[in-house]
């Protein structure tokens, strides 16, 4: 992707109709899920649907903002798509089912490979291959040290963010993994101050990822 790229704006209009659609695909999300997954409880109350819409259409307005008509735009508008759902599935079942982070990282790398294949720049693509297998084998090697504070399903959640963050640069890779350990280690502390959680009580990983993920799309430049 190139820095013109990056930086193209496309407009208030466009940034709307993305985030309308990003609240679209959000509740046709949440719709899949509970048909393909109902070990999870079917769908998620009102509350919740609306909110994670409501995320998920900001994220997807931002994201246009940000990268413009940009022909990666399609795997991040995923991205936010999938990685709220993964958020909200953690939070609340403290589990990444399998088939959603696959999605993540198979269709990914699709679109990443269509837009690759438009714009014929194929460094950012191997740049994302490397830092999805670089994320995966640093959080392998975390787990193995200390299984309680990382777990498996945080692990292949690696590798897609590791994607997308390899993408964009070595820096992103850098900063977004760090800023996943910074987050986390903040909501640990808040929960445990909230005596929502104690030291030996398992807090959802996963959500500080894709957040740090997201923000150092939207924010590093």
């Amino acid at each position: 992707m190139t820095s013109a790229g990056i930086a193209a704006s496309a407009g208030p209009l466009f940034a709307l109709v993305m985030g309308l659609i990003g609240i679209l695909l959000s509740l046709l999300a949440e719709y899949v899920i509970a048909r393909t997954l109902p070990r999870l409880g079917g769908l998620p109350g009102a509350r919740t649907r609306i909110t994670t819409a409501a995320v998920t259409g900001a994220l997807c307005a931002a994201l246009a903002l940000r990268l413009g008509s940009d022909w990666s735009l399609p795997a991040f508008l995923l991205l936010a798509v999938v990685g709220v759902q993964l958020a909200r599935i953690d939070v609340a079942h403290h589990l990444l089912p399998n088939p959603l982070v696959l999605t993540l990282l198979v269709a990914g790398l699709a679109l990443l490979v269509l837009g690759s294949s438009a714009t014929a720049e194929w460094a950012e693509l191997l740049r994302a291959g490397a830092g999805a297998a670089i994320l995966f084998v640093i959080f392998l090697i975390l787990a193995l040290i200390s299984p309680n504070g990382i777990g498996m399903g945080d692990v292949k959640l690696a590798a897609p963010v590791g994607l997308y963050l390899g993408y964009l640069g070595w820096s992103h890779l850098f900063y977004g993994g760090a800023l996943g350990f910074v987050l986390g280690g903040i909501l640990s502390v808040v929960l445990i101050r909230l005596k929502r959680a104690n030291f030996r009580s398992e807090v959802a990983f996963g959500p500080s990822m894709l957040a740090a993920a997201l923000g150092t799309v939207l924010l590093a430049s």
